[in-house]
């Protein structure tokens, strides 16, 4: 019942190539086709004028296989070599700078998956590889290729993608790319597998055999059991295989020299094209019309493909009002038909037709009057399909139904007609509103197998699919519009231009209207839908593929679409900017600009999005097209200032910040120009920034070594390089606006800029000064003694990221004293303000374990102490510049190892040196802390503590330890009132009597007395509260003493706040004469007996002394008053008159001892006298001949005790003496 147009003759030839014509594959625009030969090129061509446009070369072997991609943008050729060349679709220009090394031998095979993201390969050499087609790496996932036991011949990835077969010799292999398993294997053919191929819906897949068994076997790939039996018919090995897109028809390319054209129903041979020699390759053009195929004869040749459409004499209308009919010249057929019924009166098939052509003018009346009167001449097909329609037309189910089902008894039970039948039912009940049953029944039909006319199944599910979006569409269902639109469009209906002819005889249906009008449909559902992106994507996909003539008629419509579907697009991607949401907002610009909206807006708003997402290329490139647009705008300049501000360009981001301020200046608009108030010129942030950044390098060292250059620059050169740095343009390109000049982020960026690092390290006897550096590079300096020191320093500290390191051996001027002396002022600043101090531990070998640093004469360096407790992060290196212990933590002051040692060699507690903060408190244990650390020049082990302790003193090279250790005790004293700093054991100094002669005489302990308990002193204060008397000295006592002013020096003369106890007795214990000390038994009012050891020689004396006069003292600690220390230097001079010591205060009268405080202050001053009852550390002093005293040192605490607490009275010498 079929009718075929056979055709052996080719429509064209393509012929260039100098070998064997191995691969073809056609683009998706239907206008181009690439070839490929053994002679190792490709060749790119013109399908329809034949004209080679380019020939491609880059291989160095014979090119095997072919492929271009579904979006048309890639396309993949590989050689005999095993190399894989990868090509840009458009231009044929390749995309990789070299081939690809696929495989050890030659590529048999190639694929890309649907989404195009993979390309397969499959070699001689057993493997399979995939290929990521972005980087042209393997993914991560399969990192490895996919070996078989035998030769790879071909592959194909599944319509959907989600299946990748792989035919070797042995057999073919159903892998799965995401689980990267095999989903099946099976033996297709015994002796070899040449070819695979998919039909387009995925549910069968076809296999071509080798000369052995030249047959094509069908799959079920649900089962991969075998469809029916082989398609038999050649005589040689099957090379290739394809499949048209409507899913009918199989084309086969054998090495007899045939390529044969299969049904795919019925598994029929169609037609023969006869080549001469045997055959690579054979694909289907896009639109299915078309067949290419090649091989050995060197050439591609393009043959029709017959028309394969169903038998039109079902229908029997004579030809001229068959053509009228088609062409829709109704008045003409239904003209023709009236004089046929005219001349014969029975013709019962004139009736029926006419009966059509009525139908189609929706003339029901008489339509249904002529089916009528053709069944009453003759009952026929033809007669109760027209009655059947007319009923359709008038609304009649029942009568429809019973006309079709009578219709049937006149189809003489031929599958074609029936079919026929079945379908003109689906559309009657379609258009009768019976829209379940008209869909079961078109599925049961599209899935009856064999199906004579499955693709008139297709263009019939497509038309009421287009029809029920329309119906969804009006119901403003938008979404679900879409659907049926997309499924309409998505169906293979559409492949191929043939429609039965029947259908446009009745119902005046052609495809192409169809195509656009679900096309044009399926864009109005996504708009109003609101899925903008995907309606301008179906915009551009149908006019990319209609011809002009159709887009001049929907011109109207196009117009009108593209206005407002601009508009949403705008509207919506300001939005979807406004929340951040920059892929939306850049997506929907970008489908504003597609539909032409060419404004110089939408590419700025499109660069701002991004910008935004940091995509700065791309943002340059729109800023760049809006200044194309409208050179005048200013906007154009700003989103190309944040563009190359990104993309980090910032010389060239501050040349466009220029243009658009001046833009502003001379915009016309007055609104326009106030928008420039807003902004800052660059010279206006230039100033800003150069004065934080003075102001950082006031606070850093005068001269830094650029970790980069390896220059020692000063201050002027540090500030050159910033000037010049990336980071300066960088702060000056994003510095714009008033806002923008926030000092604060000013000073961080200067300050991350000019963070340093700072070495801290024990001087060897050769090392870099000044001038061995200066005007240098010190990457360049022989690498010899300390210069490697200095070499590797530099290094560490510019692998670590910062531009600035300093060394105190060469980054001082020696020579220079004001220098020097600014240096030894700031130095505890700059260690405590460096971003990292290394410590370089020269004595600690390589691979030295745990205690080496202990052990480190870095240590006893005096100017370490100050580095180590100033440094926040500090890393210690060894000899050969490895971290100690191998440890890679950021800052060693947080590893416990490193600490632990610390804390243990220098016996500062490790908190104390994680959180030292300078400052006068504690100082009697600062003091310990250097007490055994050395320095070359005496004065530097007391200069090296300033910082500790926040002093600032001049420096006096020359003056010797005592009075540099004199000057800062002074200073403690005088303004912190610390006394605490007076307790020492040892050899006075000539400064004061109570200054030591050496700061190691801090290294002992300070005496301290074991605390009371608080229940204990309440205990005591109760016992004591009972005795008025008592009580009332206690309050005069206590009031005296908080009255008294702090301790001071004054001309090197201490003035001492203290209790005085005057001695009354004083004897030497005999000792032998070679003896330098000397011990004395001493007696005192208030205090118990004591023995004292001094070098000093005492007069002896069991009464009062005439010529000389001591007293044990117990300095004034605010402590014991339960009051903070001293915080302010001495307003006035408290020194008393000698008189004054000696006036012993009266007894209170009973009238005071009723005169009693509050019970707190009672409290307070017994509290006071607890505390005096416990033992302390005396000063002993001896009387001047001016009235001054003298501390007499001992190399021994002196520790006192009152005798009783009760007998205040004693305890009532309260006097500030003056101390030489």
């Amino acid at each position: 019942m079929s009718r075929f147009i056979p055709s052996t003759t080719p429509l064209q030839v393509f012929e260039d190539n100098q070998s064997v014509a191995s691969a073809v594959a056609v683009f998706p625009d239907k206008r181009r086709i690439i070839t490929s030969s053994h002679d190792k090129t490709l060749r790119l061509w013109d399908l329809r004028t034949g004209v080679m446009l380019k020939k491609m070369e880059g291989h160095r072997d014979r090119v095997l296989a072919l492929v271009v991609s579904k979006d048309g943008q890639l396309i993949a050729s590989g050689d005999e070599s095993g190399e894989v060349i990868a090509w840009r679709g458009e231009t044929g220009e390749p995309l990789t700078s070299r081939p690809i090394k696929a495989h050890s031998h030659g590529i048999s095979s190639l694929d890309f998956s649907p989404d195009t993201t993979e390309l397969v390969t499959g070699s001689g050499d057993c493997g399979v590889n995939l290929w990521n087609t972005t980087t042209w790496e393997r993914p991560e996932m399969g990192p490895k290729p996919i070996y078989w036991s035998s030769s790879v011949r071909c592959v194909r990835y599944s319509p959907s993608g989600e299946l990748l077969a792989i035919a070797t010799d042995n057999n073919i292999n159903i892998f799965n790319p995401e689980t990267r398993k095999c989903a099946a294997s099976f033996e297709a053919h015994k002796t070899g597998n040449m070819s695979i191929a998919w039909v387009p819906d995925g549910n069968r897949l076809l296999s071509g055999g080798n000369s052995f068994d030249p047959t094509i076997r069908e799959w079920d790939t649900l089962t991969w059991n075998q469809v029916g039996d082989p398609w038999t018919g050649h005589m040689g090995s099957i090379k290739a295989i394809a499949i048209n897109p409507a899913g009918t028809l199989a084309a086969s390319a054998s090495e007899d020299s045939d390529v044969r054209l299969w049904q795919l129903s019925d598994r029929r041979t169609i037609t023969i094209f006869k080549h001469s020699y045997p055959m690579q390759y054979v694909t289907f053009s896009i639109d299915g019309e078309r067949l290419l195929s090649g091989g050995e004869d060197k050439k591609t040749s393009e043959w029709a493909v017959p028309n394969l459409g169903i038998n039109s004499n079902i229908l029997a209308i004579n030809m001229i009002s068959r053509n009228a009919l088609i062409t829709g010249d109704l008045s003409t057929a239904e003209e023709l038909l009236t004089q046929e019924i005219n001349i014969n009166t029975n013709d019962y098939t004139s009736y029926a037709n006419r009966s059509f052509v009525l139908a189609r003018k929706n003339d029901w009346d008489r339509a249904l009057d002529d089916a009528i009167k053709s069944i009453s001449i003759q009952p026929s097909l033809t007669g109760y399909i027209s009655k059947g329609i007319a009923h359709c037309g008038k609304g009649h189910v029942l009568d429809t139904r019973i006309s079709f089902n009578i219709a049937f008894l006149f189809t003489n039970q031929e599958s074609e007609a029936v079919h026929f039948l079945l379908l003109i039912k689906v559309i009657a009940l379609f258009n009768l509103d019976q829209l379940e049953e008209a869909m079961l029944l078109l599925k049961e039909l599209a899935a009856t197998r064999p199906n004579p006319d499955i693709f008139a199944c297709r263009v019939v599910e497509a038309h009421l699919r287009v029809q029920l979006g329309i119906k969804a569409l009006n119901d403003a269902r938008h979404n679900e519009a879409v659907e049926y639109f997309t499924a309409a469009i998505n169906s293979s209906a559409f492949s191929s231009n043939f429609i039965r002819e029947d259908f446009v005889v009745l119902f005046g249906w052609d495809l192409k209207s169809l195509w656009q009008k679900a096309h044009q449909k399926q864009c109005d559902a996504r708009l109003q839908a609101g899925r903008f992106e995907e309606a301008v994507q179906s915009f551009q996909h149908m006019m990319d593929t209609i011809d002009n003539s159709t887009k001049a008629s929907c011109l109207d419509w196009s117009n009108a679409f593209k206005e407002e579907c601009s508009t949403h697009c705008l509207a919506n991607g300001d939005a979807a900017l406004a929340a951040s949401n920059y892929d939306k907002a850049i997506n929907l610009y970008s489908a504003a600009i597609d539909l032409n909206s060419a404004s110089h807006v939408v590419f700025v708003r499109r660069s701002k999005a991004k910008s935004d997402k940091t995509l700065w290329d791309d943002a340059l490139l729109d800023a760049q097209k809006a200044i194309e647009l409208d050179p005048s705008s200013y906007a154009g300049y700003q989103v190309k200032h944040a563009a190359l501000r990104g993309a980090q360009r910032y010389d060239e981001a501050i040349e466009a910040f220029r243009i658009m301020l001046s833009k502003l200046d001379n915009a016309p608009e007055a609104q326009i120009r106030e928008l420039r108030q807003q902004y800052v010129s660059p010279p206006e942030v230039e100033d800003a920034i150069q004065t934080v950044a003075w102001t950082e390098l006031e606070s850093a060292p005068l001269r830094l070594l650029n970790t980069s250059t390896g220059l020692l620059c000063d201050r002027a050169a540090q500030m050159n390089s910033f000037k010049t740095s990336a980071t300066y343009k960088e702060l000056l390109s994003f510095t714009t606006q008033h806002s923008d000049l926030e000092m604060e982020r000013i000073k961080d960026v200067a300050a991350v800029y000019f963070r340093r690092v700072l070495l801290s390290h024990k001087w060897e006897e050769t090392e870099p000064l000044l001038h061995n550096i200066q005007d240098k590079v010190v990457y360049e300096l022989d690498a010899v003694g300390s210069s490697v020191k200095l070499q590797s320093f530099c290094k560490i500290a510019r692998d670590a990221g910062y531009y600035w390191a300093w060394m105190d051996t060469c980054c001082i001027d020696k020579n220079n004293n004001t220098e020097v002396e600014e240096t030894i002022d700031s130095m505890f600043i700059w260690y405590r303000h460096s971003a990292l101090t290394i410590v370089y531990l020269c004595d600690v070998p390589p691979s030295s374990g745990s205690g080496a640093l202990a052990n480190s004469v870095w240590n006893k360096r005096g100017w370490t102490l100050p580095e180590l407790v100033a440094s926040r992060v500090v890393l210690f290196y060894r000899k050969d510049w490895s971290l100690y212990l191998d440890d890679q933590s950021p800052n060693h002051k947080e590893s416990p190892a490193i600490m632990t040692e610390l804390e243990s060699v220098t016996g500062i507690d490790a908190r104390a040196l994680v959180t030292f903060c300078p400052g006068m408190n504690n100082a009697r244990e600062k003091l310990r802390w250097a007490s055994m650390r050395d320095t070359t020049l005496q004065e530097d082990i007391v200069y090296s503590l300033f910082g500790i302790f926040g002093i600032h003193l001049p420096i006096l090279y020359g003056e010797n330890k005592h009075n540099a250790l004199g000057r800062l005790l002074q200073e403690i004293v005088t303004w912190s009132g610390d006394i605490t700093v007076l307790d020492w054991v040892g050899q006075s100094s000539g400064f004061n009597s109570c200054v030591p002669a050496n700061i190691t005489s801090y290294a002992t302990l300070s005496h301290t007395v074991p605390p009371q308990s608080e229940d204990d002193i309440q205990t005591t204060v109760s016992l004591l509260q009972g005795n008025a008397r008592v009580v009332n000295l206690a309050l005069m006592l206590y009031d005296e003493l908080a009255r008294m002013s702090p301790p001071r020096f004054t001309n090197c003369k201490l003035h001492l706040p203290c209790i005085a106890f005057r001695v009354v007795e004083v004897n030497r214990r005999s000792s032998p004469a070679q003896e330098t000390n000397f011990t004395y038994e001493v007696k005192s009012n208030g205090l118990h007996d004591l023995r004292i050891v001094t070098e000093e020689v005492l007069m002896q004396s069991t009464r009062p002394p005439t010529l000389q006069m001591f007293l044990l003292v117990l300095p004034l600690n605010r402590h014991l008053l339960e009051l903070p220390d001293f915080t302010e230097p001495p307003a006035s001079d408290d020194t008393q008159s000698e008189d004054d010591y000696w006036i012993v205060p009266q007894s209170p009268s009973d009238d005071s001892l009723s005169d009693c405080p509050d019970p707190e202050s009672h409290s307070r001053a017994l509290r006071l006298l607890v505390r005096l009852g416990k033992p302390f550390s005396a000063f002993f002093l001896a009387r001047q001949r001016g009235g001054e005293y003298k501390r007499l040192a001992s190399d021994h605490d002196i520790i006192a005790q009152v005798k009783d607490i009760t007998a205040v009275g004693a305890m009532m010498d309260v006097r500030t003496v003056e101390i030489l």
